[in-house]
């Protein structure tokens, strides 16, 4: 199968466990964090809009619903960021007043110019700020809703090969950082361009003679100061990653101490740090004198450069070689001093925006790629009465040298209780994975109720499934909220039989809150059992057809295991059930137990026909209560 094509590979033994950020997978089978709800006609998404384009056509295509709003904020940042070109300019038509004695009215006209516009930069900054924030804001909840919705739509196999910490960076890292960027670059940029064309255009108008020179000069002063910075950021970086080596040294002593304190080490211990903090005082007494010296060096350069604008163009006036006044020099000169800053913030921003792009590419990984759960244009499922058929069904995960799972052929009834056991390996939560739809066939078939698996929505057909995995994830809400999770109108009544049926009023009635306690993140402030029964009245609130538990008690204990089974025993009455269990005590009631032996079926039977066949079932038990 092509790679474009290619779905669902790739998937960890029990991928509800590991899900996106750490969430689990199973569609309603157990909970994922809540999404937040954003108005669809407030915000668009890009979905499958990203086709791997230059990501500043992809931040095009974000920000084109505020075109409008930000041309109104670039206009109201002009006029507002005015004064800084035009004080200059003021500044010398006061001068050239007042050298050449001319008419008082001159003054007042141009200091009233300009604090007019100084008075109007209050307002038309709040309209820029409005406008702008409000616009990347947008874009960055438009990009984070779109990651959300993509992860959603990726199949188990893309998750099961991604860390679930480099998806959230990507949501979470790398849309701030690209916010952050564009924010940057707006005010910055938009500061320096206006000011470098405002700069401009004046001595273009007044001095034309001098534009040439300003053209040249100022763009290679802005140059050598950014090199001069580049010494610095070397060296900074230098510093940093000493920093960092005696973080790890000081993390890895932290970690020794009970070993350091057990065997008298602590000396060993301090002479390891001793030596990395002599690197640090080293790197920054260096780095200390080089950012004097090459902070020395830039002011030196600039300003020199300065005085030799500002000299000769004194000499230019002085000796009437061009016509230009007394307050021309002092403008030029200011200008000078003021345009070569807005070309060094220009270079400065370079690295600004080289991160914000990386970003947005980091971002299209994720909206680009191709392992989609394809369930476009296919069957919906509207009835399951539980039959489920396996057809020869094989699978075989990328990169591996043999089949996982191969030739299985099993028929569940409706209301069936189907254990599979088998030594580690053997293949079996690759059958609850095929079940499920989380992979698909590699070779054969599955039916439900005699209709392909792979002509069927698979969503659609997880309303009609629930899983109840070693583990019960919670989030971080109500009880209430958690068993009735995805079905929030659900009545108290209704709740409360749920959780009596899963043996968990009883210790639920005793909380603080009740129903309205919260559990804390994955259900941290409950015990193992408690969190297994509230998992099974999720179960039971749901009424599946089909129902998966996955070794639903092993890691718990005598006590909670008993009013789990009791539970699991309500819970599985009437539907089609897949048990996957080491302990002896949840299988032996199956209807029938399928075992498994390095990806094929090995022997079919009840627990009494299978031990007393002898094969490889009699030869898993050992002489306790569970498998191995």
């Amino acid at each position: 199968m092509p790679r474009k094509q290619r779905v669902n590979d790739g998937v960890p033994k029990r991928p509800w466990i590991r899900g996106v950020a750490g969430r689990p997978t199973t569609g309603l089978a157990v909970p994922m964090q809540r999404p937040v709800s954003v108005p669809r006609q407030q915000f668009g998404t890009l979905d499958h809009r990203y086709r791997g384009e230059h990501p500043v056509r992809t931040l095009g295509y974000l920000f084109r619903p505020d075109r409008g709003r930000l041309l109104l904020a670039i206009a109201a940042f002009v006029v507002k960021h005015s004064p800084v070109w035009l004080l200059p300019l003021i500044t010398a038509n006061i001068i050239d007043v007042v050298v050449q004695h001319g008419p008082e009215s001159g003054l007042w006209f141009n200091a009233i110019a300009l604090l007019v516009i100084l008075l109007l930069n209050y307002p038309l900054h709040l309209l820029y700020v409005r406008c702008v924030g409000s616009s990347v804001r947008r874009m960055g909840t438009t990009l984070r809703d779109a990651l959300c919705r993509r992860m959603q739509q990726l199949s188990i196999g893309y998750h099961a090969r991604t860390s679930a910490g480099v998806l959230q960076a990507k949501v979470i890292r790398d849309v701030e950082t690209i916010e952050q960027g564009i924010q940057q670059c707006a005010d910055m940029g938009l500061a320096a361009v206006t000011t470098l064309i405002g700069g401009l255009v004046v001595i273009g108008i007044r001095v034309p003679s001098f534009l040439p020179v300003f053209l040249v000069v100022v763009p290679v002063a802005g140059v050598l100061v950014m090199r001069l910075r580049g010494r610095l950021r070397s060296h900074n970086e230098s510093f940093r990653q000493e920093v960092e080596r005696l973080s790890s040294r000081v993390g890895e002593m932290t970690s020794l101490i009970p070993i350091t304190r057990a065997h008298g080490l602590e000396r060993t211990a301090l002479s390891r740090v001793d030596g990395s903090l002599r690197q640090v005082f080293v790197a920054g007494l260096r780095l200390d004198l080089v950012n004097g010296r090459f902070g020395a060096l830039a002011w030196i350069l600039l300003n020199t450069l300065g005085v030799a604008c500002l000299a000769g163009s004194a000499l230019v006036s002085y000796h009437g070689w061009l016509p230009i006044t007394a307050g021309d020099v002092v403008m030029l000169s200011a200008f000078f001093t003021v345009l070569t800053g807005s070309v060094t913030t220009l270079l400065g921003l370079t690295p600004v925006i080289s991160r914000a792009l990386e970003s947005v590419r980091s971002a299209g990984e994720v909206l680009q790629a191709p392992d989609l759960e394809n369930n476009a244009g296919k069957a919906q499922v509207e009835h399951v009465r539980g039959r489920i058929d396996f057809e020869g069904a094989g699978f075989s995960y990328e990169g591996t040298d043999g089949p996982a799972v191969e030739d299985f052929s099993l028929s569940a009834r409706p209301g069936e209780t189907v254990a599979l056991v088998g030594a580690s390996g053997a293949g079996k939560s690759t059958v609850l994975n095929l079940l499920i739809g989380f992979i698909r066939p590699t070779s054969g078939r599955i039916r439900l109720d005699g209709t392909d698996m792979a002509t069927l929505d698979l969503r659609s057909y997880r309303r009609f499934l629930s899983v109840v995995p070693q583990e019960s994830i919670l989030f971080e809400g109500s009880i209430r909220e958690n068993v009735t999770y995805g079905m929030p109108d659900t009545d108290e009544h209704r709740v409360r039989d749920a959780l009596r049926d899963a043996n968990a009023l009883e210790f639920v009635e005793q909380l603080p809150q009740g129903l309205d306690t919260v559990v804390g993140e994955r259900g941290a402030r409950l015990s193992g059992g408690q969190k297994q029964r509230l998992a099974i009245a999720r179960a039971l609130i749901r009424d599946p057809r089909i129902l998966i538990l996955d070794e639903a008690t092993s890691a718990l204990d005598t006590r909670s295991e008993a009013l789990v089974q009791q539970a699991l025993a309500r819970l599985v009455r009437g539907r089609t059930v897949f048990v996957v269990a080491h302990r002896l005590s949840t299988i032996q009631g199956a209807d029938r137990i399928v075992v498994m032996d390095a990806g094929r079926i090995a022997e079919v039977g009840t627990h009494e026909d299978l031990l007393r066949r002898g094969g490889v079932y009699a030869g898993l038990q050992p002489a306790g209560s569970s498998f191995g």
